[in-house]
This record gives C-alpha cells, sequence and structure tokens, in this order.
C-alpha cells in the first residue's frame, strides 16, 4: 500500500498504527493450531471493520499488527473489538482454553499503540525482525516461565 492516501466519499485518510497486545499473564499461548486459528480469527474480524492489515507477527506471548484504521473507527473501539471478539471464538473453537483463562479473558488488559506516519517501512522492518530477535532471545534463556505466586 506504500504511502497512499485511502478515500471515502468526502475524506482523504491514511491512519496507520503499530498495535502490540498480549495474551492474559504474558502467557506462551500462541503457536501451532492456535496460532492458525487467531490469525484467521484477527484476519476476518480486520476486514469485516475494513481494517487493513500492512503486516503482522503472532508470537508465542504476543501480537504486532501494523493497520490501516479507517478515520471512523476509533483505535480504542477498533481494540475493544478485535480482543472481545477474537477471545469469544477462540474459546468456542478451544473449550479447553477455559481452564487456563477463567471467566473468558484471553487477552490482558490494555495495548501498546503508536501511530506509524511517514516512516511505515522502519515499522513494518521492526515487526519482521521481531520474530528472529524472540527466537534468539530464546535460545538464550534457559530459565522456566513459571508464576511466582503460585507454590
Amino acid at each position: 500500500m506504500a504511502n497512499k492516501a485511502n478515500s471515502l466519499s468526502h475524506t482523504k485518510w491514511m491512519c496507520k498504527y503499530h498495535i502490540v497486545f498480549t495474551p492474559k499473564y504474558r502467557r506462551k499461548i500462541i503457536y501451532n493450531q492456535y496460532k492458525e486459528d487467531m490469525r484467521d480469527i484477527l484476519k476476518q474480524l480486520c476486514s469485516y471493520k475494513g481494517v487493513e492489515i500492512i503486516e503482522g507477527h503472532l508470537m508465542p506471548d504476543h501480537i504486532h499488527m501494523l493497520v490501516s484504521i479507517p478515520p471512523k473507527h476509533s483505535v480504542s473501539s477498533f481494540m475493544g473489538y478485535l480482543k472481545g471478539k477474537s477471545s469469544l471464538m477462540m474459546f468456542d473453537k478451544h473449550a479447553n482454553l477455559k481452564y487456563l483463562y477463567g471467566n473468558r479473558h484471553f487477552w490482558a488488559e490494555g495495548y501498546y499503540v503508536s501511530t506509524v506516519g511517514l516512516n511505515e517501512a522502519t515499522i513494518k522492518k521492526y515487526i519482521q525482525e521481531q520474530e528472529s530477535h524472540d527466537i534468539a532471545m530464546d535460545k538464550l534463556s534457559v530459565k522456566e516461565y513459571k508464576d511466582p505466586f503460585k507454590g
């Protein structure tokens, strides 16, 4: 899409955002079948709202997306919709997740968002490199990921 403005009947717009959000307790849950299903769900929900996914990476414990959101949607209303619906859809598809995530909250509260402006290429490169960086860090790390508050 580059830096081309989109058009509505009386509006030219280019509203791109770098968004990062995590599963509750930053659990490393997004892998294998969960990862495939989450990718399909996010694509489906974005297309319903007319949101273009320019770049995206699903990591085991967080998701990076570079998206173009039409100005008729606020970022916060879009994120509420995306996290809320994707949560319900994942629980419908994978009933066993209810045991890990009581009361149907798949995502942690909140998210990170940054406007992209004209430095889209830099953000795309950063998102693409996240995966290789995280893989390298996982190989260096030998610590167990356990809840420090449980016996």
